[in-house]
């Protein structure tokens, strides 16, 4: 599934619409949950007596409730969950996400369970969402609508030891395309503004960088683990770098240097690693995929 462009792939703003009305909706005949029809005998007569008093039945509780979670984005898929809560008697429980849009809202995705508790994930669209728990012994529950636009959530850095062995410096003459520098070049002048220290940008940063953006862009997906279950740190090593802390940003469809650094400036998580001044060394990679889609990372590390 082609993913849709955006300044940074998944931002969520919640819009100010909200529900909770109850509802007369009953399960079809035959559902899971439906209470089941009482037959007379065939030949008429009223059924025997036992000289036992009919059982009597347990009143639902008073605390009984329904919840249900309003649509978010985790991992690039929108994900929302319902749950029934202090109730005496198991029933149906089922879950929409619907999409609002002009005219009747479509349903995206559905579910139910009798287990009292039921999540659903679906890839990410843009749009606005919400969802609705329905419990067939009482009403239904529907959450606030959210407006959502598909980027990748930023890792938190991650400190590890140096190994032990020493590394061999690697002669090089230059670093990256003129479009990778563009992009090392604004984002030293970002930092500056912070009074941190220019990046220097590392050949084996590079390596690893241009490696995930060029696998990114060839195979379709935008993510921070590698579709052979690699992160960013085995990418690092990968090249033979070494060393003390390591951070990545990624984006996907910005058109210019200027354009993706100023998207990752705009993101809390993603200036943080830009503007962390214990990083000293950078590697930036940018790659097109067959229908001219840019694919970009910057890989943080400190030595």
């Amino acid at each position: 599934m082609r993913r849709p462009l955006g300044p940074l792939g998944v931002l969520a703003a919640v819009a100010g619409l909200a529900a909770c009305s109850p509802s007369a909706d009953q399960p079809p005949a035959g559902a899971a949950g439906a209470v089941p029809e009482v037959t007379a005998p065939a030949n008429g007569a009223a059924p025997a007596q036992t000289g036992k008093p009919a059982p009597r039945s347990t009143p639902e509780s008073d605390d009984c409730r329904v919840s249900v979670a309003r649509p978010g984005i985790s991992a690039l898929r929108i994900r929302t969950s319902a749950t029934r809560r202090d109730c005496v008697h198991p029933a149906l429980l089922r879950i929409r996400v619907k999409r609002a849009v002009p005219g009747d809202d479509p349903v995206v995705k559905s579910g139910a369970t009798r287990k009292g508790q039921i999540a659903l994930q679906l890839p990410c669209e843009p749009g606005t969402y919400y969802a609705v728990a329905t419990d067939y012994r009482g009403g239904t529950t529907t959450s606030k609508a959210v407006r959502l636009t598909c980027v990748t959530p930023t890792p938190t850095p991650r400190e590890t030891k140096a190994p032990p062995a020493p590394e061999k410096k690697a002669t090089v003459t230059s670093v990256g395309t003129a479009l990778e520098n563009e992009v090392v070049r604004l984002t030293n002048a970002e930092r500056a503004k912070g009074g941190c220290d220019p990046l220097k940008h590392d050949a084996r940063l590079s390596r690893a960088a241009l490696g995930h953006s060029a696998d990114m862009a060839r195979n379709d997906y935008f993510d921070h683990d590698s579709q052979d279950g690699r992160d960013m740190v085995d990418r690092m090593r990968a090249t033979g770098f070494t060393g003390s802390a390591w951070a990545e940003n990624i984006a996907m469809g910005q058109r210019s240097a200027a354009e993706v650094v100023r998207s990752w400036m705009n993101s809390d998580g993603h200036r943080q690693n830009i503007m962390n001044c214990s990083y000293t060394l950078i590697g930036v990679g940018a790659a097109k995929d067959s229908q001219g889609q840019i694919y970009w990372t910057q890989d943080f590390a400190a030595r």
